[in-house]
């Protein structure tokens, strides 16, 4: 099992610009469920992540509801939701540095896990809600201000999920809701790989990632750059 320096805790937290009262908090908030080899002894960040996904959700919605000109309902839930997809999360974990301090099993941590999407994605919204609960909303606005800045400028990946612009495309052309399709399951367990087949509006494509959401997000991609839709 693979813990992480002090030193990097330390470094970690100085980046964070804030130092945790409640230092068990932060050390679960930093533990993956794979360390301790799934002994049920071992408090890992999974009930964090529960509560950070929510802390997530309305500090990005009061960004977009706060933002300078507004944005209407219509481009709220869109927005919102490429804020607080995984590989948004994963992103804000790479600039803060997470993945040097993430507490794995060595098995984990050989298979890479420190740079794995959902790994960092959810060891993010753990820390966001151990800031939130050490030091209230403050401190979990000032988290996420700080690491989602270049999403909050729209300078990560497109603002729009594929996925929720290729439903709206569909959907104001009268064609049916867009259908996925699982088409191929590769790989060994800790590395899987998955091929998703997309159809809409007469158009069919495929996408592969090592998890099916992304999948379907860069299959949803492929259809609209087929329709002639695509914007990113």
């Amino acid at each position: 099992m693979i813990e992480p320096d002090r030193n990097n805790i330390d470094v970690f937290q100085k980046n964070l610009g804030y130092t945790f009262k409640n230092k068990d908090l932060l050390n679960r908030a930093l533990t993956h469920s794979s360390y301790g080899d799934g002994r049920s002894i071992v408090h890992d960040n999974e009930r964090l992540e529960f509560l950070g996904d929510r802390v997530l959700g309305l500090l990005a919605a009061q960004f977009l509801f706060e933002a300078d000109g507004g944005f209407d309902e219509g481009d709220m839930a869109p927005r919102l939701n490429a804020l607080v997809r995984k590989e948004a999360c994963a992103r804000a974990a790479r600039r803060a540095g997470l993945g040097d301090v993430i507490v794995l099993s060595k098995s984990e941590n050989k298979s890479g896990g420190r740079e794995k999407t959902k790994i960092l994605g959810d060891a993010c919204e753990a820390i966001l809600a151990a800031l939130y609960l050490d030091g209230g909303i403050a401190e979990a606005s000032r988290f996420f201000l700080t690491f989602w800045d270049k999403e909050l400028q729209g300078e990560g990946d497109s603002i729009y999920d594929p996925k929720s612009l290729l439903q709206e495309w569909a959907q104001g052309n009268g064609h049916s809701l867009p259908a996925y399709v699982l088409l191929e399951r590769s790989g060994p367990d800790h590395a899987p790989e998955f091929l998703i087949e997309v159809t809409a509006g007469g158009f069919t494509a495929e996408g592969r990632a090592n998890n099916k959401q992304e999948a379907e997000r860069t299959a949803a991609r492929n259809v609209l750059q087929k329709a002639g839709q695509d914007n990113e």
